[in-house]
């Protein structure tokens, strides 16, 4: 019997495991890949996921893996640019910088990070089902190594995504629920260095760049999810066509060489899940999920798994009974998440945002810093 099992192990399943074992709990973790893999992604790390590296004990881990520290972005409207100002909130042994690393390694040093604390690891496990008392969630199922095997915990908790089998299983309550407003391709290019995150955004559509691991940058365009069958009848020629919208930084991408396929999705609602119930949590993907446009899943993640394994010690602890304290976990999520989700899906449904704007998106962002 385990404290905790944690089905999913990546940026949002890693730290909610290691962070339950630094307060005292046995944790099971498991996923059905195996690290380092890569997934898509959006890459990017806001101030507020760089800080919880930073008091996680990670952040110079990041660094030594050689990802380049991203000094300011730049947002573009037209002839318009706007950089985005460091928060005032930022801790002064953090520098001001962001990151986008490659997911495969990423990942992997949040694995690494939770096994170190004391987390028990299994790879390669698929989870097939959940066990129940015909009240409560008490374990799952699933195959590892060929083999059937069930495991007992206290609670489950499903870090698996936008497409969680325990979300399914559960079948949690949904709320402010809104379509796929958006698609976007990318791809990892060399000889094109840029200065900063740069983020471009037209009439229909909109573009980023920053780089990444291995002397890398990547590049990715969007646009509404209603062209995205047409866009992948040519997606090369019509990425193009979208990067000609800015002509000087196409000219410069045109001068560098791709270097991996393009990786591209559709699938991408908008949701709050309820993201508790008897025996079982839900956190990043798995319980509220924003368009890709503002970056925002790897903090989201970071943030909730602190907020999640706060709300387990005081349901385990006594401190605070069980039902108040992950309707609180949820409070909190929703108080952060709301304003950046509002800014987000206005701007994936192709609502005009002005810079303006950006500038509450970055106040709730700063909102989101821990002290």
């Amino acid at each position: 019997m385990y404290d905790a099992i944690v089905v999913g192990a990546r940026c949002a399943g890693s730290p909610t495991a290691m962070l339950l074992v630094r307060k005292g709990y046995s944790v099971l973790l498991v996923d059905k890949a195996n690290f380092p893999s890569d997934i898509m992604s959006t890459h990017f790390i806001h101030f507020p996921g760089v800080v919880r590296l930073k008091r996680w004990g990670l952040l110079e881990r990041l660094a030594a893996t050689g990802c380049p520290p991203i000094e300011g972005a730049t947002l573009h409207f037209g002839d318009v640019a706007f950089s985005p100002p460091v928060p005032a909130t930022l801790p002064a042994d953090v520098p001001p910088q962001t990151f986008c690393p490659r997911r495969s390694i990423l990942d992997n040093l949040l694995v690494d990070a939770a096994v170190e604390a004391g987390a028990e690891l299994r790879q390669g496990f698929s989870v097939t089902g959940l066990l129940t008392d015909g009240e409560r969630v008490t374990g799952i199922r699933g195959r590892h190594n060929g083999r059937i095997v069930e495991e007992e915990g206290r609670i489950v908790i499903a870090a698996d995504g936008l497409h969680s089998r325990v979300a399914r299983e559960v079948n949690p309550h949904e709320y402010d629920t809104k379509p796929s407003l958006t698609f976007a391709y990318y791809s990892y290019w060399s000889g094109v260095p840029v200065d900063g995150a740069q983020l471009f955004f037209f009439d229909d559509g909109g573009m980023l760049a920053f780089p990444t691991h291995h002397d890398l940058t990547c590049i990715a365009v969007g646009g509404p999810n209603a062209q995205f069958h047409e866009f992948r009848k040519d997606i090369e020629g019509n990425f193009f066509r979208t990067l000609e919208l800015a002509p000087e930084f196409a000219l410069r991408v045109r001068q560098g060489t791709r270097r991996e396929r393009f990786i591209g999705t559709a699938d991408q609602p908008n949701y709050f899940r309820c993201p508790y119930g008897p025996g079982w949590a839900l956190v990043g993907d798995a319980g509220y999920h924003r368009d890709f446009i503002t970056g925002l899943g790897i903090t989201d993640a970071f943030r909730d798994a602190e907020l999640l394994a706060e709300a387990i010690d005081r349901s385990f602890s006594g401190s605070m009974p069980a039902d108040e304290a992950f309707a609180f976990y949820e409070e909190r999520r929703n108080f952060f998440a709301r304003p950046l989700y509002d800014v987000t899906t206005q701007l994936a449904s192709g609502q005009n945002v002005e810079p303006a704007e950006f500038i509450k998106f970055g106040a709730a962002l700063a909102e989101m810093i821990p002290a």
